[in-house]
């Protein structure tokens, strides 16, 4: 390895090349998260073609999600632990065998079982790369470098489908795995040569306990709201599942106060700049993806059109929010990163209450420019929201934070895909077809309201007696201050 290789970031000093090693991180993010929904489009084909059912091919989807959401705090962990260079490195290389091995897939079951074990290897890029990019980059670029994060964490999936239409028509799905392969080894090439390793926390015992009962507490629950519109929300397996969350959330939450070395220091659900940011998160994620497994529906169930149109249509999203994600450090510095937060919230809502008016006789324009609102909000919101996480914890615990944020944000996507899609066909039987979605992205409002609230709440952080800040003041400076330079100030 080369000298190079073996750099280790010191704390205080910022990387010369930190713009070649965030383009780095944000290619193999790519590489592994473009593939997370590709599929959502053609669940029908492949079903018909590995003969099952359509709900059982949803699981195609539904099981990278799950995965993404539970393995993400233990790996977290464990990149503080171990160094988030070799974790960033390690998901890359087992995101492209599986992606070769979900090529070769032979039924059901095979494709669930690799798709699912390749999101749990590249459910590391996800906090590795925030730690990465929150260490190299100095506080009045972290916006922006973050906002180019969240552009990509977030987009990649929503490129994905975009893509994923007209290349499952013309060549059938299992080249998009084909094309994948290359694409990863490729970015972990780049990744090898270029990523310094950050520094190492071995302090301590790895709380094995604590990552059993995250797991335990959010596995039992995406299970329920994705089951329970299939078998029913009274069936003793969901509400069987619904009953265990609470259980483990009590028994996590007593297992932390009593850890040496704990997963999650309970002290940062304490501090509103850490727990309002990710429910905000996950409240808008809910709304915003929920929408992208409606939309496509809507236009091909509804308008008629074909997968590769739905495609070419649906670009007006990604292509938005990869846009205002790169203003977003520039929004925040004239308004504050609580108003540029609230204000994109207040985006995604009206976006969905567009949607809520599309049916029959929508043009293309008025779909594309509903769907260019939703981005526009996402791509504003975020950055701010994931940088003040970041300013919320120790610099030693970056990793569970980026990990955190990665569960949050997944369960907020599998709940807002449920709940959406469980309201519009609960309305198919009495208003019809089309007017049944008009309820679906209601729900969605709903949703993304509530992340407004809580986006109004991400501007203080209350921290222990040793290290007492009450405020943080974004007005003038237009970036969130580091955890070594918060003062308290006046945020108004």
């Amino acid at each position: 390895m080369s000298e190079r290789r073996q750099v280790v970031i010191a704390d205080g000093v910022v990387p010369h090349n930190r713009w070649p090693i965030l383009a780095t991180v944000l290619f193999g993010l790519f590489s592994v998260n473009v593939t997370v929904t590709i599929l959502a489009i053609s669940i029908h084909r492949i079903a018909r073609e590995l003969g099952t059912s359509e709900p059982t091919m949803t699981w195609v989807v539904l099981g990278p999600m799950l995965a993404f959401g539970v393995i993400g705090p233990l790996v977290g962990k464990l990149g503080d632990r171990l160094g988030h260079r070799r974790l960033f490195l390690g998901g890359l290389l087992g995101a492209a065998v599986m992606a070769a091995a979900s090529a070769l897939a032979w039924n059901a079951g095979s494709l669930i079982a690799f798709r699912t074990l390749g999101a749990i290897e590249g459910a590391a890029t996800g906090p590795a790369s925030f730690a990465i990019i929150s260490r190299i980059f100095p506080r009045t670029e972290r916006v922006r470098a973050l906002g180019y994060w969240t552009m990509v964490a977030a987009g990649a999936p929503v490129i994905g489908v975009v893509a994923g239409g007209p290349l499952v028509e013309a060549f059938g799905w299992r080249m998009i795995f084909v094309a994948q392969v290359p694409i990863a080894l490729i970015a972990l090439s780049f990744a090898w040569r270029l990523l310094p390793e950050t520094p190492k926390n071995r302090q301590g015992s790895f709380d094995l306990a604590g990552a059993a009962l995250v797991a335990l507490s959010v596995t039992p629950l995406l299970l329920a709201l994705t089951e329970g519109p299939r078998i029913g929300w009274g069936s003793p397996l969901v509400v069987g599942c619904v009953l265990v969350t609470p259980v483990a959330v009590a028994a996590f939450v007593r297992v932390e106060r009593r850890a040496a070395d704990p997963l999650l220091p309970l002290r940062y659900l304490s501090r509103p700049g850490f727990t309002f940011a990710i429910v905000t998160q996950a409240f808008l994620n809910a709304a915003y993806m929920g929408s992208f497994i409606l939309t496509p529906l809507l236009l091909q169930n509804v308008l008629g059109f074909s997968e590769t149109r739905t495609g070419l249509v649906s670009i007006s999203r990604p292509l938005a929010f990869s846009l205002a994600g790169t203003m977003a450090g520039m929004v925040a510095l004239r308004l504050g990163a609580r108003r540029a937060a609230t204000g994109g919230a207040i985006a995604v809502v009206c976006a969905m209450a567009w949607m809520s008016t599309l049916g029959a006789g929508s043009t293309i324009p008025m779909i594309m420019g509903a769907l260019a609102l939703a981005g526009v909000g996402m791509g504003i919101a975020m950055p701010p929201l994931a940088a003040s996480v970041t300013v919320s914890v120790e610099d030693h615990d970056l990793g569970i934070a980026g990990a955190a944020q990665q569960m949050m944000s997944q369960v907020g996507v599998v709940f807002g895909i449920q709940i959406m899609q469980a309201v519009q066909q609960a309305r198919v039987g009495a208003v019809g077809q089309a007017a049944s979605y008009h309820w679906g992205y209601s729900a969605g409002m709903i949703l993304a309201s509530v992340g407004v609230v809580t986006a109004t709440r991400i501007v203080a952080a209350n921290r222990t007696a040793n290290e007492t800040v009450e405020d943080w003041n974004l007005e003038e400076d237009g970036d969130l201050p580091g955890p070594d330079q918060l003062e308290p100030v006046n945020l108004l």
